[in-house]
């Protein structure tokens, strides 16, 4: 029933999404792999529990406020739980998880989740800079130094806020959050 419930939400969300970009002309949600040389929209989402968060982290850290209240939120010591047993919350995510754009094609990242989020190109997936999310993986370099380190900290996207990537070159960029790893999305530029 959680699953349905948390299906429900993320469609919701990208309902949202659709009518809020129709007025800018950005395409919400990709179905999936696609094509296209205007803009497009990567969303990133997350379930985080504002009072196990914001007990730890400080008051408004956690701003989630869609499903929280009805129970549907991952506490902090949970999330950190899923992450070291290889099982990450699925609640946190980019979607999609994969597309293709032309190039020229300008990408949106918009961030509905209740926390902040990076969206830092790497050349390899793996671990971010908090040690206790990598469910074993190693920190990869471009994560190193968290927020002290500016290429880290211009890639942060806070609760709903968005950034653009543009001119991006032909092939293949991975991207990850930096702080919670298991978010990633692959794009490619055709």
């Amino acid at each position: 029933m959680k699953n349905v419930i948390r299906i429900f939400a993320v469609l919701a969300m990208a309902l949202v999404a659709i009518f809020a970009n129709a007025q800018h002309s950005v395409p919400a949600l990709a179905a999936g792999p696609e094509k296209t040389t205007g803009s497009t929209q990567i969303v990133a989402l997350d379930e985080c529990d504002p009072l196990t968060f914001n007990a730890a982290l400080g008051n408004d850290f956690c701003k989630n406020v869609a499903l929280a209240p009805l129970g549907f939120a991952t506490t902090l010591p949970d999330l950190f739980a899923k992450a070291a047993a290889g099982t990450p919350d699925p609640g946190w995510d980019f979607e999609p998880d994969a597309l293709n754009i032309r190039e020229g094609a300008t990408l949106v990242v918009g961030n509905q989740g209740g926390e902040p989020h990076t969206f830092t190109e790497v050349k390899n997936f793996g671990g971010g800079f908090i040690d206790g999310l990598n469910g074993g993986e190693q920190m990869v370099q471009e994560c190193a130094g968290g927020f002290s380190n500016l290429a880290v900290a211009k890639t942060r996207i806070l609760q709903g806020s968005q950034t653009q990537l543009t001119n991006m070159p032909k092939g293949v960029h991975h991207f990850q959050c930096c702080i919670h790893p298991w978010m990633r999305v692959t794009v490619d530029v055709k």
